[in-house]
């Protein structure tokens, strides 16, 4: 397998799954929750209320740690850095620990007029764009191209997101949309190819759900993922300009109160 292939070649050079852990997550092994939500830059903060007690474990550079006491079970948060490098070795790490399901949070750029910023998303699909994923295809490196293969989340785990999103969505009056996502590693070269990349058939892009998907499929770890719109080119609403204020707010709003709700309802599901 793959992944036995990767945890043999760290071996190889004189480490442990428990020092990978530690240095990549800034965590021992056993402090690991079976429920994990993963964010390239939001904190716990930036998702409201969670309803339960919140204590930080660890803070590098980029990657952070909190773990979340709610209603007797818990949840281990792990902000990453944001690119699909950063993702797909959380989510690798995370094959060495009790983890068992995973949400992958953060934003989206809409390529399709009906979306609006702050609208909620949830891949069925996401094309590789990302230089990452090369590194867990089999095989020579200069063979092992998966530019423009189709990478999906758990189709158990994302069937429950989509019950409990149609369900908390509706109650608080928050859109969701499917998407065909196209995972990029730029945001300034992304303008001159969007073109092409609606060409693929994808509604939306952002820069780590296909390293995810295909990280979490070789780890053996369930993994969705639960996107906010952030922006959308398509209308001229870009991560650069033409976006409101009334906008940015109902994106706040959706983040701050349905976010957390989806995450609760489908995370804890197992530990009730």
């Amino acid at each position: 397998m793959l992944y036995d292939e990767l945890v043999k070649g760290i071996e190889r050079y004189g480490s442990t799954p428990d020092d990978v852990c530690r240095v990549f997550l800034g965590l021992r092994r056993d402090q690991v929750r079976p429920a994990v939500v993963l964010a390239p830059w939001w904190e716990p903060g930036f998702l409201g209320d969670f309803g339960g007690t919140s204590t930080q474990l660890s803070r590098a550079a980029s990657i952070a740690t909190w773990n979340i006491a709610v209603n007797g079970a818990g949840i281990t948060y792990v902000k990453t850095g944001v690119g699909a490098p950063l993702v797909m070795d959380a989510v690798l790490v995370l094959g060495l620990t009790p983890c068992r399901r995973i949400v992958f949070i953060g934003s989206v750029g809409a390529l399709d007029a009906n979306m609006k910023i702050g609208d909620v998303v949830i891949p069925e699909s996401s094309v590789c764009g990302d230089g990452a994923s090369r590194y867990l295809k089999a095989g020579p490196l200069k063979q092992a191209d998966p530019f423009g293969e189709v990478a999906r989340p758990d189709a158990d785990l994302n069937a429950k997101l989509n019950a409990v999103a149609e369900r908390v969505c509706g109650k608080h009056g928050a859109g969701l949309h499917r998407g065909g996502i196209f995972s990029i590693d730029t945001i300034f070269a992304q303008f001159s190819r969007l073109d092409e990349i609606m060409g693929l058939g994808c509604n939306a892009i952002e820069m780590e759900t296909a390293a995810a998907f295909r990280a979490a499929e070789a780890a053996g770890r369930p993994l969705v993922a639960l996107l906010s719109v952030s922006d959308n080119i398509v209308l001229n609403k870009s991560l650069i300009s033409g976006r409101t204020k009334e906008e940015m707010e109902y994106r706040k709003k959706v983040r701050g109160k349905v976010f957390p709700e989806i995450i609760l309802d489908l995370l804890n599901e197992g530990d009730r």
